[in-house]
């Protein structure tokens, strides 16, 4: 199962206690202080990976704690610095933290801080003074930052496939890229969005939008957000539909009421299934298509010819090698 979206509390390590210690050695009886500073705690780090299932890591651990530093030593030696916490996010995240109202976009991969950890305390040494010759005053690190983060992934791909469910989006994607997601005739079989490559090009099989998706009905805002990163749209209409222009709209409006922007996304629109309808029907729902779409090039495609899987196929590749 894809882990999409996670909240996780995290707190940078503290910064380790300075000590009260004297300096103990032969022939000088009355050692002046001598007790190290402590040392740094951990910072924060996201890391970024080509890997969409990293997030499945936190579904059963949502509390991240960095280690703290070292208390001083004796003989002015200072507390070593507590390594730094490395989470793993997957490119195309975005993470939000609710403590400072800051948004990171992870779209490159790397590693970035989010949270800084606390400086080490202060050892008796350095309390001392020409009037306080033996000072026991020493200080406690400071805390690290603390941050709860709202990570959600929106992924990163060439082709989004969309449409309404049963439009046989899972289908095309196995066909292209033999990806192997889970197909079936009733709505909602894909739960989660599928990838596979197609000549270098990621194709991302977005599950069933419904008319109502944008306030969250069906599989709502939780798959949306994929459909925002996506170069090209392949928008795919059922033949099995009776009103394929309305069912073409209802897709679009919902898209518009996600994200105005995706209504000006390349799109190429697909009537999928023809061979469950005859040569004079086909006519007539790719005459209907194009009214609702003001779009005179629509591809008609059944997986059950290789020919036109072909051809969409090589003219996909057109496109996506065009458009970079």
């Amino acid at each position: 199962m894809l882990i999409d979206n996670v909240t996780l509390k995290v707190k940078a390590g503290a910064g380790g206690t300075g000590v009260v210690r004297w300096r103990r050695e032969k022939g000088i009886p009355y050692g002046g202080p001598a007790g190290g500073d402590g040392g740094k705690g951990g910072d924060v780090y996201f890391r970024v990976i080509r890997d969409i299932q990293a997030l499945s890591v936190y579904k059963h651990k949502q509390e991240w704690d960095a280690k703290e530093g070292e208390a001083g030593q004796k003989r002015s030696m200072h507390g070593g610095n507590a390594e730094d916490l490395y989470l793993q996010v997957p490119l195309g995240a975005v993470i939000y933290n609710r403590e400072y109202d800051k948004t990171y976009e992870c779209l490159e991969e790397g590693d970035f801080v989010v949270l800084r950890g606390g400086k080490g305390g202060l050892g008796n040494e350095q309390f001392k003074t020409a009037t306080n010759r033996a000072p026991e005053e020493f200080t406690k690190g400071e805390r690290g930052e603390f941050a709860t983060f709202d990570i959600e992934l929106k992924l990163i791909a060439d082709v989004g496939l969309i449409g309404l469910p049963n439009a046989g989006k899972s289908s095309l994607l196995n066909a292209l890229t033999r990806a192997g997601a889970k197909i079936g005739d009733y709505a909602f079989t894909t739960l989660e969005p599928n990838l596979g490559a197609y000549f270098s090009y990621v194709l991302a099989d977005i599950p069933g939008l419904i008319e109502g998706a944008s306030e969250g009905k069906g599989l709502g805002h939780k798959f949306l957000r994929h459909i925002t990163r996506t170069r090209v749209l392949v928008h795919l209409v059922s033949a099995e539909n009776e009103e394929v222009g309305k069912v073409y709209t209802t897709i679009r409006e919902e898209l518009g009421k996600y994200d105005a922007e995706l209504l000006n996304r390349e799109e190429i629109i697909v009537l999928s299934k023809i061979d469950t309808i005859n040569e004079k029907e086909i006519k007539a729902k790719v005459k209907e298509l194009e009214k609702a779409s003001k779009n005179k090039n629509i591809v008609t495609l059944s997986l059950y010819e290789d020919k036109t899987v072909k051809e969409f196929g090589d003219g996909l590749v057109q496109l996506l090698a065009g458009s970079q």
